[in-house]
């Protein structure tokens, strides 16, 4: 499973080495195939192509004229690329997310269970900032049985 938050640079040529916690467990569980995409531009996911086709199966299900589907696919398809890590560990964002999520320098790279989430640092610290923990989320949690 994936977990926790380990920092990490982007390379001036847009390559994201992943850190040896997430990438020892990737490789083992699922192999060396991912599919780097975002929902909204300001993050990046990382998702191994085993995980992403699970989703893609569970869209396929779904009518055709459903618009929700329709824009999920939309940002993912237009973030989105199939990417190989390389013998160095490093899989390459995509240059229209890079620019997007302002991806350069120090990230974190942040696990999700089943993917991994890449953030420009300085910018997650804003979005923390930005939506704390509520009440309301609390006893969502707490509903949930957390």
């Amino acid at each position: 499973m994936l977990r926790g938050n380990c920092p990490a640079t982007i390379d001036d040529s847009g390559r994201l080495k992943i850190p040896t916690t997430f990438r020892s467990y990737l490789e083992s569980h699922y192999g060396l195939e991912f599919y780097v995409t975002s929902l909204d531009g300001q993050s990046a996911r990382v998702y191994p192509l085993a995980e992403w086709e699970k989703l893609e199966n569970k869209l396929k299900e779904q009518p055709t004229m459903n618009q929700s589907v329709k824009k999920f696919l939309e940002h993912t398809n237009y973030f989105g690329q199939v990417c190989r890590i390389d013998g160095q560990g490093r899989i390459l964002i995509p240059a229209v997310l890079r620019e997007s999520a302002a991806m350069q320098g120090e990230v974190a790279v942040l696990g999700y269970f089943s993917y991994l989430e890449v953030w420009n640092n300085q910018r997650y610290r804003e979005h923390l900032e930005k939506a704390p923990l509520t009440d309301e989320d609390r006893q969502v949690l707490s509903n949930l049985g957390i």
